[in-house]
């Protein structure tokens, strides 16, 4: 019978593991999967990040209302499959779970009990100093590669917000759009959504 895993300390850091290893772990730190690598939480979420993230996740909740699309907060599991995968792929198969602070899923078929199988059409997530290298590089890869439709990065330091749409020509992200001051910030995912930049970077947030 093999050992329970309740410490991330008992896994290999250069191992390569599945989904079903990660359903098996019995521990409480919250861990992603990168292409079969584990990647941990750097450090804890400070209180602007989570003010910004709230603000995020408010706004797209009113909005979706009574609508096909869902709006999901962390924590919350992302199976990231690669293109031209079967729809339903054994958890043995599955090698990438991340946890994006916002993501917004339109297709009702992606999302289970587990949390999303499959791209979301919008991922959201806000930096922090510790993993801002790995918003803007390592993830961005990584959802580009998985067919992530919409990608936002947050700054809550810089208060600004950079959006990414993947060019279905070409499977890349292309910028479409930097905002950092007050004004519309207009979503490919949503185009209704009315979202302003003023909503997401509240005047009185602790430093």
């Amino acid at each position: 019978m093999a050992t329970p895993i309740t410490s991330l300390a008992q896994l290999d850091p250069n191992g390569s593991y599945t989904y079903a290893d990660y359903l098996t772990w019995q521990f409480t730190e919250l861990v992603e999967l990168w292409r079969g690598k584990i990647m941990r939480r750097m450090s804890a979420p400070t209180d602007l990040h989570q003010v910004v993230a709230g603000e995020l996740y408010a706004t797209i909740l009113y909005h979706l209302r009574r609508q096909t699309c869902q709006v999901r907060i962390a924590p919350y599991d992302v199976r990231l499959i690669k293109l031209g995968t079967p729809a339903h792929p054994a958890d043995t198969a599955i090698r990438t779970v991340v946890q994006p602070d916002v993501c917004v899923i339109c297709d009702p078929t992606k999302l289970e009990k587990r949390g999303c199988l499959g791209a979301p059409d919008l991922l959201i997530e806000v930096t922090s100093p510790s993993t801002q290298a790995r918003d803007w590089k390592d993830k961005y890869d990584l959802y580009e590669e998985n067919g992530v439709t919409e990608y936002w990065i947050v700054s809550p330091d810089a208060a600004s917000i950079s959006i990414f749409v993947l060019d279905e020509a070409t499977a890349r992200y292309r910028l479409v759009g930097e905002y950092a001051e007050p004004g519309p910030v207009p979503c490919h995912t949503l185009p209704g959504l009315g979202l302003d930049w003023a909503d997401v970077f509240p005047p009185a947030t602790p430093a």
